[in-house]
């Protein structure tokens, strides 16, 4: 298999990748749990690009690097400057000088794209407006751990067709999962992202739909949701909530799957009380959590996979 340089976006991604990414992120995992030390990136350095701040991100990036036995090195926005003092060409080159390899959370997808472009080192999308690509990676390994399969399943995602929601249908229609996006009408995902993992779904046998009844959650394995209004969007904060309210995610939704054994799923942070209620995130079929944790095992496996 070829090696890949750059993770931007799912799309890119083949069956095979995702699948070893899933084996050594288990790997790695068990290793951590019984102390067994895996310094497979030893000496490396990667430079952490925020122009968004980040719990999950930061902290999973950085710990992934430091138990791989390299170091993480964080850059926020304003100190950079991506893009508004350097070019951003300028910048991927100067850092392709200092470090292994290049995380960044943007704004703009186009700001991955140029650094991947122009970067000598491997370039690894945080997550863009367009996609987050380690998330969904973490998100199909938290359902492979808990389903013990992952062909054959679906899964709803109840909210806006944002960049989480096309990570999850790429990653799905490449995985033979179903993946049906549930939305109010005007907020669908991007016609290209539907119109690509309905032809990878043709090979795989995933189903792709785009629906605005959330009666099309019915059967599913998995929910998942998101906020409604992301970082950039606060000035619509109260807009969305009124359109976005009758796709809450509470226990009437969940019960709607028919299935007692569905899973919740969120990539937190949650907004309480507004795409999902306290009753559901605590349950016994939310695995949020989980999920959390695996972006630190699906990481070090991206990391490994394009670094070592």
């Amino acid at each position: 298999m070829k090696k890949r340089k750059d993770l931007a976006t799912l799309g890119d991604v083949t069956q095979a990748e995702l699948q070893a990414w899933f084996d050594l992120a288990i790997k790695l995992k068990a290793e951590t749990k019984a102390g067994k030390p895996h310094h497979l990136l030893a000496g490396k350095n990667l430079a952490m690009i925020f122009q968004k701040s980040s719990t999950r991100t930061r902290v999973s990036f950085e710990i992934a690097m430091r138990q791989l036995g390299g170091s993480g090195l964080y850059l926020s926005g304003s100190e950079l400057q991506l893009g508004r003092g350097e070019t951003i060409a300028d910048t991927a080159k100067v850092l392709s000088r200092y470090v292994d390899g290049i995380m960044a959370r943007v704004y703009a997808h186009s700001d991955i794209l140029a650094l991947a472009e122009h970067a000598s080192v491997p370039v690894i999308n945080g997550l863009s407006d367009f996609s987050h690509p380690c998330q969904a990676v973490a998100d199909y390994l938290t359902i492979l751990e808990h389903k013990k399969h992952l062909k054959g399943l679906a899964l709803a995602y109840v909210g806006d067709g944002n960049n989480v929601a096309h990570s999850l249908l790429y990653g799905g229609a490449k995985l033979g999962v179903s993946v049906s996006i549930v939305c109010p009408k005007g907020y669908e995902p991007d016609e290209r992202v539907v119109k690509e993992a309905t032809a990878d779904g043709k090979k795989t046998g995933s189903r792709i739909v785009v629906s605005n009844d959330v009666s099309a959650v019915k059967g599913a394995d998995v929910i998942y949701t998101d906020v409604w209004a992301s970082m950039g969007q606060e000035k619509e904060h109260e807009e969305r909530v009124r359109i976005f309210k009758p796709y809450q995610v509470n226990a009437q939704l969940m019960a709607m799957t028919g299935k007692p054994d569905t899973l919740f799923m969120h990539c937190l942070p949650a907004h309480r009380g507004e795409e999902v209620t306290d009753e559901v995130v605590d349950s016994r079929q939310s695995v949020v959590f989980d999920e959390a944790e695996n972006r630190l095992h699906a990481q070090k496996a991206i990391l490994v996979s394009l670094m070592a």
